[in-house]
């Protein structure tokens, strides 16, 4: 694409595209390879002012080509496509601008490049009066959201193609493209739009046109300003996080002593495990002191080059307690997957505490582990990591369930594995229970699964003749679209370790969004944060630790996070209790139905089989994020309120959506429909509001599965909104079955009836179940008021969670009571749980 700019656009300096440029950029600007001249010449239009101090700032060629892709990718509104239709499109229209105008670097092609495509273009042809003009006529833009036209004009066949604005007045127009004296004379008399309909071809089309920029008057030129306002890419703050990456020092920066060993453990099938371990003397380092905590911290970023390109970044956080280091150093320890080959590394440690930093540069010779690893050259390493080693899998034994390439898994189901390598046993697992072991391949398990959509774990494990557990998969059934969860692979529950660990996790997000980081703790100290992947990560223990548990948590890049803990070291004699860990979510009414705030953890006593229990973490949560879908109906009686409906809906949405919240639409009359995912922006919510249409019949039990089965794999608050005018009239599960479903979903239910032959008995049990209420409206227009009155009730809940004192292993379901200790204040919350 570029080769076909620069053929069709004659090179031109940088800087000329950018004339309020100060002396000392275009200075950095002529210092540039030809290349980086021509690309900053092409994004003109794009680049932000910080984007370009950022990249005139750059030293290297590799550096300035990775913040070129980067640039492209925050674009990208489609990153899980192979192509990025943002910078295709962009090129695309710099060619057809180069066509139709000759330049690039005009006002001309600013307007047209930043507005996009237009709904239709008329060239004027064959009219005395108007000659080399092109109107423009755009049925909203990517700038502004309403029609208009631009008029884009030249005096001669070979000059310039300039806008024609409305202070230069029709009379600028007719001394433009006619000298004819009749011309002059038909607009003085006021007949100019006349001539211009009998003369030209679409004649009505260019009196619209030139009328409608004259009727802007003054405000045409700020409508112009912001046609053309450089627009920022869809994550802003892009520079920013490329920058802290940065392996670059500042002249006259301190420095810190440390060391750096490189070895290569292991393999993951095609590539080898390059570690590297970093060792800061403790005398050197600075402590971090607050109240009683003392630490040390670290930021680690490093680059690696092939071929003079950059063939990866990475950057590691590493919290460092005082109390628990071991010997005179410091030990930092990162890992990165390689192919054979020669590499360089580059790596800047920071200090944080000392502001410090130590930096590197090292050829890389990367060896193929194709059988035992190498011998370690530096022996302590090895020691030290040697029970974090000892966990690399190499690739040679392998297991992994394929996806059935259903969305939702009901009735009997077979499950086919992919595996590498030779076992002595291969066994299936569901929720934690052994249900078929095989002793040779095909590796295959045929589960009947129920005919309502639960989320159930598959789980497969494979051993060797002497029993140890080589090879593991897991996955999560019927876990809807948009699952946030993360898995510790290693450590393995329960085994015991001395020096070292290997913390190894598996983070699945929703579609579309990628992991912020990572954080890895032994026991609640944090010891490294990692913001890409692998989410590997191995861990130097502290000495005389006995009963310990390794957490990982992972956040999204809007603060939602979800984390997954392993035990280990656990003693002999330790029996293993599974407790379980039970989440409440109340809201707390008086007797006239208004939430009550301020409460305290000493205000509940929750009560499960009729036996207290006491809490284990209480919380207000007005600010924890919410997952809330609407199901609306939309069967053929709903045809009168549907309109009405839609609107509440919107309100309900621009309401309760704040920027960690997450909000989605599902419709249904005979069958459900989902139409729009999770998303927190109110616009994509609004879309699929817009354009329904009353029609059949309804699936009320069979819509509210589903809707609650779209929550699985979603942890925190979550709450369903159930709206119908009917009763159910096709389901094929029955009230039953959506009863059980939703106590074991854990989603709140509010349910709202329309009209008196709703079946309210059962909609009202669904709610008190789930610890939601039900409504009833007389009047769509009270809609309003139900959805303000749910949202309030959504911004003032209690967290109150406690670990069951139930060991009993029973898998019943289990019922909760939480009481409020003062008088006339009722809690609403689930009735019950299955473990």
């Amino acid at each position: 694409m570029l080769s076909t700019l620069v053929a069709l656009a004659a090179p031109a300096p940088a800087h000329a595209a950018f004339p309020e440029l100060s002396k000392a950029q275009k200075a950095e600007i002529a210092k540039l390879d030809p290349k980086y001249q021509q690309w900053l010449r092409e994004v003109q239009f794009l680049i932000t002012d910080v984007e370009l101090d950022a990249f005139l700032e750059l030293p290297k060629d590799y550096q300035r080509d990775a913040f070129i892709e980067r640039f492209w990718r925050t674009r990208d509104q489609f990153p899980d496509t192979a192509t990025n239709e943002f910078r295709e499109r962009w090129y695309e229209l710099m060619e057809e601008v180069q066509r139709r105008f000759g330049s690039i670097d005009t006002e001309v092609a600013k307007l047209v490049m930043l507005n996009g495509e237009p709904s239709g273009i008329l060239e004027v042809e064959n009219c005395s009066l108007l000659q080399d003009l092109q109107i423009w006529f755009y049925d909203g833009s990517l700038q502004v959201h309403f029609d208009f036209f631009l008029i884009f004009y030249r005096y001669q066949e070979t000059g310039p193609w300039q806008l024609w604005r409305a202070s230069q007045g029709i009379e600028r127009i007719a001394e433009t493209f006619s000298a004819e004296g009749d011309a002059r004379r038909a607009i003085q008399s006021g007949s100019f739009f006349r001539e211009i309909r009998i003369r030209c071809q679409e004649g009505d089309i260019i009196a619209a046109a030139i009328n409608w920029v004259l009727n802007q008057d003054l405000e045409f030129e700020s409508l112009l300003a912001r046609m053309k306002e450089t627009p920022e890419g869809l994550d802003p703050e892009w520079v920013a996080t490329f920058n802290s990456y940065s392996t670059d020092l500042e002249e006259g920066a301190k420095t810190l002593p440390a060391e750096l060993a490189v070895e290569y453990p292991g393999r993951r099938q095609s590539r080898t495990l390059m570690q590297g371990l970093l060792t800061v003397p403790v005398a050197a380092a600075a402590k971090a002191e607050l109240g009683n905590a003392r630490s040390y911290n670290f930021v680690l970023n490093g680059e690696i080059l092939l071929d003079d390109a950059l063939f990866d970044n990475f950057r590691y956080k590493f919290d460092l307690p005082a109390t628990e280091v071991r010997g005179d150093t410091l030990p930092l320890v990162f890992e990165r997957y390689l192919r054979p080959g020669d590499y360089k590394l580059i790596l800047k440690l920071e200090d944080i505490n000392g502001q410090a930093f130590y930096r590197t540069e090292r050829e890389l010779a990367v060896p193929s582990v194709d059988g035992a690893p190498p011998q370690p050259a530096d022996k302590e390493t090895a020691r030290i990591l040697e029970e974090a080693n000892a966990a690399i899998h190499n690739g040679d034994t392998t297991l992994q369930i394929v996806d059935p390439q259903r969305e939702i898994l009901t009735g009997y189901v077979r499950f086919d594995t992919l595996s590498t390598g030779e076992y002595d046993k291969v066994t299936f697992a569901l929720d934690g229970e052994p249900v078929l072991s095989r002793r040779r391949p095909p590796y295959t398990v045929e589960l009947d699964l129920g005919q309502i959509p639960r989320a159930r774990t598959l789980s497969v494990t494979g051993y060797d003749a002497e029993g140890e557990e080589i090879a593991r998969d897991e996955m999560l059934l019927n876990a809807g679209g948009s699952r946030f969860s993360i898995d510790l692979v290693e450590p393995r529950k329960g085994r015991t370790y001395t020096d070292s660990l290997r913390a190894e996790a598996q983070v699945e997000t929703p579609e579309g969004v990628k992991p912020e980081r990572v954080e890895f703790f032994l026991n609640e100290t944090k010891v490294a944060t990692l913001y890409q992947e692998p989410w590997i990560q191995p861990i130097v223990l502290p000495e005389e630790e006995f009963v310990a548990y390794v957490r990982a948590v992972a956040y999204l890049p809007d603060g939602n996070f979800t984390e997954d803990l392993v035990f280990v070291n656990a003693p002999d004699y330790q029996e293993e209790i599974d407790v379980q860990y039970v989440e409440l979510y109340a809201t707390v009414l008086d007797r006239n139905n208004r939430p009550i705030s301020g409460l305290s953890e000493r205000d509940f006593l929750p009560i499960e089989n009729g036996v207290e229990q006491q809490i284990a973490r209480f919380e207000i949560v007005d600010n924890l994020p919410i997952h809330a879908g609407v199901l609306l109906d939309i069967s053929g009686s709903m045809d009168e309120s549907l309109e009405a409906t839609q609107k509440a809906a919107l309100q309900f949405y621009q309401q309760i959506v704040q920027p960690k919240d997450r909000a989605s639409l599902m419709t249904f009359n005979d069958r459900p429909t989902l139409s729009v995912k999770f998303t927190n922006e109110v616009d994509k919510l609004a879309g699929g509001l817009a354009g329904l249409k009353a029609e059949r019949g309804t699936a009320l039990y069979d819509s509210i599965i589903f809707a609650l089965y779209y929550f699985n794999g979603i942890k925190g608050q979550r709450a369903l909104l159930v709206l119908s005018d009917g009763k159910d009239e096709s389901s094929k599960f029955s009230f039953e079955d959506t009863l059980d479903y939703a106590r074991r979903a854990g989603v709140t239910i509010y349910t709202i009836a329309l009209r008196d032959d709703v079946a309210h008995k059962r909609l009202s049990k669904l709610a008190e179940e789930t610890g939601g209420r039900a409504f009833f409206v007389e009047e769509p227009s009270a809609l309003s008021g139900v959805y303000d009155t749910i949202q309030k009730e959504l911004r003032s809940r209690y967290l109150v969670a406690y670990q069951s004192n139930n060991s009993s292993g029973e898998k019943g379901f289990r019922t909760v009571e939480l009481k409020v200790l003062e008088d006339g204040l009722e809690a609403k919350t689930i009735r019950g749980y299955y473990p």
